[in-house]
């Protein structure tokens, strides 16, 4: 088969991935918190930065599922579930941090307070801890590569085009978003407090609910 005419033929195929990525995506989780809570600290440069950093990983993870990782995984339950307890571990850190931080949220500056260079490399690792991108990579991805649809490394840049390019709409709405958030915010300290200890509960919560779904896999 043709690389050029690889997405052409398969166009119902990868509208059905692209629905599944964007409904991932779209949840509320670790990569987009942590986009809106650069946006809020350091507004839309420091947002686009975590943004970047998030598609890296995305990368990243697309390159470790086209290479089998997930597959790999999959029949090592244990390895699965060490990476998950640890990227949930990871959420709730990040969370109860922003919880305890929230207050400084109250004084919310037009300096950014974080070098963009460093917002890009936590925001990468943030994408390669998130819970999510794993059971994405070990229960979505293998779904859509098949090797009776042509080159495979073909088929990954496709799919991981697909990816990015999601992850940038949607982190870039949340950035923008998040400018307008952050405007609000500077006239008011108690609903910035209010809102990062929000944002941070939700993280919490949600590595809480991850080990314990880690902590079920692992007792099945």
């Amino acid at each position: 088969m043709d690389w050029l005419s690889f997405p052409l033929a398969h166009t119902a195929h990868l509208w059905l991935f692209f629905l599944l990525v964007f409904g991932i995506i779209a949840l509320p989780g670790l990569d987009m918190a942590f986009v809106l809570g650069s946006t809020l600290v350091d507004g839309l440069k420091g947002g686009l930065a975590a943004l970047m950093g998030v598609v890296a990983g995305g990368v990243v993870h697309t390159a470790m599922a086209s290479l089998g990782v997930g597959l790999a995984l999959q029949a090592l339950p244990q390895l699965f579930n060490a990476m998950l307890i640890a990227g949930a571990l990871y959420l709730a850190w990040i969370g109860w941090q922003l919880v305890r931080g929230a207050a400084a949220l109250g004084e919310v500056s037009a300096q950014a307070s974080r070098p963009l260079a460093a917002t890009f490399r936590r925001g990468l690792l943030t994408c390669l801890l998130n819970p999510k991108a794993y059971l994405f990579m070990v229960a979505v991805f293998p779904q859509f590569v098949r090797p009776a649809d042509g080159p495979l490394a073909v088929q990954a840049v496709v799919l991981g085009t697909i990816i990015a390019a999601t992850q940038i709409g949607v982190y870039g709405a949340v950035a923008l978003g998040g400018v307008r958030v952050k405007t609000w915010l500077r006239g008011s300290g108690r609903a910035q407090v209010l809102a990062g200890q929000s944002l941070g509960w939700l993280l919490v919560v949600g590595g809480v609910w991850t080990l314990w779904q880690g902590w079920q896999s692992a007792g099945a």
